[in-house]
Parts: C-alpha cells; structure tokens; sequence
C-alpha cells in the first residue's frame, strides 16, 4: 500500500523498518563516517592552509601520487570531488606548477594529468601530516582490527559505487 512506502524520490522503495531514532545517531554508520571524515579533513585544513593547499587540492596529490595519468572524470571519481571543482584545482595546481596535463598517447582529445617533479614533493612534504592524522584515527586499535574495517570498507564501497573504480 501507499502509506507502507517511503516518499517516491524517483524509486519505489520499501519503507524501511526502524526509524532513525530508533537507531540512533551513534549506531547510523553514514552519521559516524561524515563525523570520522569531517574531523580528519578539519585536522588537516590549518596545517595545509600555511601550504597554500585546499583539501581538495591535498586529495589530488595523494590520488596522482598512487595513481598517475587519470583523467578529469576519473580524478574527480578518486577524489571524492565534483568535476567543477576538480577543473579549478587542477588549474590551480597546475598554474602552481605541480601537475601537467598530456594527450593521451592513443587518443589526443583525451588529457591525462601527472605530478611535476615540484608536485610530487609538494606530495612528500605533506603526507607526514595525512599518516599523523590517520594514525591518530587508528590510536588503540589493533592492527586485526584495522584491517577488518578496512576491509569492511571496501565491501560496502563496492555496495555502492557508480563507477568501477
């Protein structure tokens, strides 16, 4: 029946059997990775502002440092970040001198962006601030732990994913 479903929000899904409420903040998973996320990004943000670095731009560097030769799309997809604001970081990076973009080799249309010797140092100074602040995350958990949430993670990631990477 109608009243059974939840508002159609272009689907029709069930309504669902708990309320928030009912489950609380404190046990709703999206709740707590927003706040885990958040804090770790609002960590970062005073000790990369001295670094003229935005966390968008912090993402972009650690992204092409593991995974080099992305395109826009794909960079926005790694990055956690929407396309329009990928294009005015990569323009910034890029007028900071530390990445470059390259046609690709099978297909000139297509731009593939790489750290310049200068980003991939930018990178280096910074990461000891990214694994301070994810080691702290980690404080009293046990590498067993660790891993089984990671590997959590990852499921769920693959759960809900748009794109296969």
């Amino acid at each position: 029946m109608a009243e059974d479903r939840a508002p159609d929000m272009g689907t029709d899904l069930p309504k669902p059997e708990r309320t928030l409420g009912e489950i609380g903040l404190w046990q709703f998973a999206p709740y707590l990775m927003n706040r885990i996320m958040g804090r770790y990004n609002a960590n970062l943000q005073g000790e990369l502002r001295t670094a003229n670095l935005t966390t968008a731009k912090m993402r972009t560097l650690a992204v092409l440092a593991v995974v080099p030769g992305l395109t826009i799309n794909e960079l926005s997809v790694y990055a956690v970040t929407e396309q329009s604001t990928m294009s005015r970081t990569l323009e910034a990076l890029e007028k900071a001198g530390l990445v470059r973009r390259e046609a690709r080799a099978s297909d000139a249309r297509v731009r593939e962006i790489y750290l310049t010797d200068a980003g991939r140092a930018e990178f280096d100074r910074v990461w000891p601030l990214m694994h301070a602040r994810y080691e702290e995350m980690f404080h009293g958990i046990d590498e067993a732990e660790r891993a089984a949430f990671v590997a959590i993670l990852q499921r769920i990631l693959k759960n809900i994913r748009r794109h296969e990477i």
